[in-house]
Parts: structure tokens; C-alpha cells; sequence
């Protein structure tokens, strides 16, 4: 600890030095106002202790705590005083002291000084941590409110289909505080280019906090300044909005890049066409046999977006069976981790136990599903949460 001292009695303070700087702690001790100002340096020391009569009357300690207060802001003071001079006290607390010692004349004080300077400093210091809680609360805030702006609602399925979608952020344990809900780089999207044509997304930004979400409010916007009929290839679709997002400075800094799963669906004769940039490949839930098993295979994925500007996607097709599900996800769902410390706290809820999930919802509705699948994987980490922001998109073409 840096500690200066201000101090009116030059018979203390050598012994006040050789206390206070043992431990390796820098001490420097003044007695003069002029060597007190020389001193008086933010960034220099942890902390000041200063004598309320320094150099001489109460009014000079006044003074010099005054401009301890403006040359070094943030640095807490401490006072000490005699017991009749503690009159004088209000007069500093109403400028912001709040720390002070009483002196007595043996100066037996002295060998709890360190003590009170040690509790000045932690204080401070959980003061500003608590404020920095409070701005990183307010800038997730902000960020995740912009991210979710964009998140579809209220869109009718088409005739035959039902469906759903939620996104859920991440959140990080702040120290003594309540966990922060963090602003993520997931992403999902649905909606209806033509009248027989269902577009449905789901994307995952690297990263947290504000850079991801930019990624992900670019993709978002190139997406939807294509014209229906260009979403039907879904291949094109996703290389065109590779290349573009290749030139994204938001999402090339520091190697950023998005996983995108998208499909066309036609909802006419229920055949899904798919392109998946690195990200999972969906799911499909019979309802009627309870089987449930990815639309295709991880060879069928491609790089993710924004790392190379010239990957050729490749288009894949899957016919969706009357009575059945396809959720498509992000991999917050899966990458949701045990308790710490618990057996197999190393092991992911993974896909096994996402098919699981799924077959235990064979007799709920759609939206009971949804609730299901969260609720699940929150249970499964024993109350710790998701670490990854997750994204999910369920879809139903009913058996009749």
C-alpha cells in the first residue's frame, strides 16, 4: 500500500514512518505544506492520512484536505483528530470525508492507524467496483435492448404449421453482486418472402457484448435488403451474405466470425432447402414414431461466415413428415455445463440430450416444448445458467 501522510508533529513521525511502511509498504511522510503539495500526485498513493491541525490550525487542515480532494479524486482521505477538535469534523464530511481516526496524546494511535488506512482503501475500492457493476449493468442493458429489437414477433405460420422462437442471453456472475445479463451474438429470424415460401434462421455471432451484437445487427441488415425470390436459393443466399460480411469491419475485427443456419421451406409440398455456414444442423421429432435425428450430416456444412470471402455453400433438401417437428438451435442449448465440481462437470448437455428432451415432448404442444427445452438445460446446470446465450427456432407441420 502507498500511503502519504500530512502530519503537525515531527515527533512522531519517524515512529509513524517505521509503523506504517512495514509489510513493504511506501510511506512518505511531510511536514511541511510545501512538501505535502510536491506530493500531492493521483496515481501516486493508495491512500493519505492527514492530521486535521497540518501544518498548523485546523483551518490549514481544512485546506489541505480541500486540495488532497481536487488533485487526486478517488483517493480516500483519512482524518485524524483530538477529541476537542472533532467540532471541526462536520465541516470536512460535508466535502465528502468519510473516514477519520481519534488521536491521543501518548500516541498509542499510531499502532491502529494502518488498520483504519487498510479499511479506507477496501472501502474505496468495493465503491468503485459496485459503480463499474452498475455501467456494465446499464451498457449490457442497452445492448441486449438494441439486440432484441430485431427479434421477430407476432408472425401467423403458414396454413398446416405451427411455431415458435426464443432467445434467452447469457449471463456472468458479478463479484458480490447479482448476475449481469449479458448482450450475446445469437440470432434467429422468421419470416414470409412470398406467400408459399417460409424463411427461417438461426445465427450465432463469436463473442459477447457490444461487438457482437454490431456482427449480428449487420448480418440482419443485409439479410433483409434481399428481395423475396433470392431467398429461395439458399446456398447463393448464404455466399452472397459471406462475402459481404468479409468486408464488415465490425464483424473482421479480431477474427469474428457467425455460424448461420438458414432455410427456404415450401410450404406447399413441405420440402426444406438448407445451407448451414458452421452451425448445427437441425433436428427432426417424428410425433409419431419418437424418433429424432439431425435433416442431414455435419459434411454438409460449410465455413462460417466472415472468414474466407470465397466459399462456395452448398444447398441441401429435406421433406418434412406430416406430424413433425424441425427445430433448428444454437449451441447454447447444447454447450450447457453441470455444476462445477460435480460429477462429470466436464460433460455438455449435448445433442443426446437434446434428442432426449425432445422425445419427452412428444405429447406437448409446441409452445409447452419450447418451455420444456429451456427449462431442461437450466436445471441441468444445477442453477449456474446458460454461459452462452442460446437462440431456438420450432417448427410443426401437423399430421393432418
Amino acid at each position: 500500500m502507498r500511503i502519504l501522510v500530512a502530519w503537525d508533529d515531527s515527533d512522531q513521525a519517524d515512529l509513524m514512518g517505521l509503523y506504517l511502511g512495514a509489510e513493504g509498504n511506501t510511506i512518505k511522510v511531510c511536514l511541511t505544506g510545501e512538501e505535502f503539495a510536491a506530493e500531492n500526485i493521483l496515481g501516486k498513493w493508495d491512500v493519505v492520512l492527514i492530521a486535521m491541525t497540518f501544518p498548523k490550525t485546523p483551518e490549514d487542515g481544512y485546506q489541505t484536505y480541500l486540495k488532497q480532494q481536487e488533485q487526486m479524486p478517488g483517493v480516500p482521505a483519512v482524518l485524524a483528530c483530538r477529541q476537542h477538535e472533532m467540532l471541526n469534523l462536520p465541516r470536512f464530511m460535508t466535502h465528502g470525508l468519510r473516514f477519520y481516526l481519534v488521536r491521543d496524546d501518548n500516541g498509542d494511535f499510531i499502532f491502529l492507524t494502518l488498520t483504519s488506512l487498510e479499511s479506507a482503501v477496501a472501502a474505496t475500492r468495493a465503491e468503485e467496483a459496485k459503480k463499474l457493476n452498475a455501467l456494465l449493468r446499464d451498457e449490457m442493458d442497452g445492448v441486449r435492448r438494441m439486440q432484441e429489437s430485431i427479434i421477430p414477433k407476432g408472425l401467423t405460420p403458414p396454413p398446416g404449421y405451427a411455431m415458435t422462437a426464443k432467445y434467452e442471453p447469457a449471463q456472468v456472475a458479478v463479484i458480490g453482486e447479482m448476475p449481469v445479463v449479458m448482450a450475446g451474438g445469437d440470432y434467429y429470424d422468421l419470416f414470409l418472402p412470398d406467400k408459399d415460401q417460409l424463411a427461417l434462421m438461426v445465427g450465432d455471432a463469436s463473442g459477447h457484448g457490444l461487438k457482437a451484437c454490431m456482427s449480428i445487427m449487420a448480418m440482419h441488415t443485409l439479410i433483409r435488403m434481399f428481395t423475396g425470390a433470392r431467398y429461395r436459393e439458399t446456398a447463393q443466399f448464404v455466399g452472397e451474405i459471406n462475402s459481404r460480411l468479409c468486408e464488415n469491419s465490425i464483424v473482421q475485427s479480431g477474427g469474428g466470425f457467425i455460424t448461420l443456419f438458414y432455410t427456404a421451406i415450401d410450404t406447399n409440398n413441405h420440402v426444406m432447402h438448407w445451407t448451414s455456414a458452421g452451425h448445427p444442423v437441425a433436428l427432426m421429432h417424428n410425433l409419431i414414431t419418437n424418433e429424432v435425428a439431425p435433416i442431414g450430416s455435419d459434411d454438409e456444412t460449410g465455413l462460417p461466415l466472415g472468414i474466407y470471402p470465397d466459399v462456395e455453400y452448398t444447398s441441401s433438401t429435406f421433406q418434412i413428415p406430416a406430424g413433425s417437428r424441425i427445430l433448428i438451435y444454437s449451441d447454447g442449448l447444447t454447450d450447457a455445463l453441470p455444476p462445477q465440481g460435480g460429477a462429470n462437470s466436464d460433460l455438455a448437455f449435448g445433442t443426446q440430450g437434446l434428442v432426449k428432451a425432445l422425445q419427452n415432448c412428444q405429447a406437448k404442444n409446441i409452445e409447452e416444448t419450447l418451455a420444456y427445452l429451456f427449462a431442461t438445460t437450466a436445471e441441468f446446470t444445477g442453477g449456474s445458467g446458460r454461459h452462452d446465450d442460446t437462440s431456438v427456432v420450432l417448427l410443426e407441420r401437423f399430421a393432418t
